[in-house]
């Protein structure tokens, strides 16, 4: 992902898409979000090039380990429960990633894009919106597992 202060490569008009310095945080997670899916679905196109979905989805895994860091931290300011949900999803993102990892085809990609354009989609409208988000695009549990419900250490 380009720098805040670099064009987005893939916005008809580069240079209107970039956040700046002093960007509302909401702002530039939902740029990051939606930059991180723009290049998992230009990994996807033929001919499949295998480097390239590895890049992109390795980008998209960061992206989300930046994000679990700070729902961990003592001063984060998000309900607990929105927590325990966005964390529960990173949960669902890391173990995806490490499948296309183990085996990159170009269809894995497409339930991470589409998480991915949710939540940006919710950060650039309402706070309410991110929960419904997240809550809707969040994958079901399979039988025998369970979601986190308490993320306190």
């Amino acid at each position: 992902m380009p720098p805040p202060n670099r064009p987005n490569p893939y916005s008809p008009n580069p240079y209107s898409s970039v956040p700046t310095v002093n960007a509302d945080p909401r702002q530039v997670e939902a740029w990051a979000l939606t930059e991180t899916a723009l290049r998992m679905r230009a990994s996807q196109r033929e001919p499949v090039d295998e480097t390239a979905i590895l890049q992109a989805v390795r980008l998209n895994w960061r992206l989300w380990t930046i994000f679990q860091a700070s729902l961990l931290e003592p001063d984060c300011l998000l309900p607990t429960e929105l927590r325990a949900g966005i964390l529960g999803l990173s949960n669902f993102v890391d173990r995806h990633t490490a499948g296309i990892i183990a085996d990159p085809q170009p269809g894995k990609l497409d339930v991470l894009i589409k998480i991915n354009r949710e939540l940006a989609g919710g950060l650039m409208t309402n706070p309410g919106a991110v929960a419904a988000t997240a809550a809707a695009v969040a994958p079901a549990v399979p039988a025998g597992r369970h979601r986190p419900t308490n993320t306190r250490a």
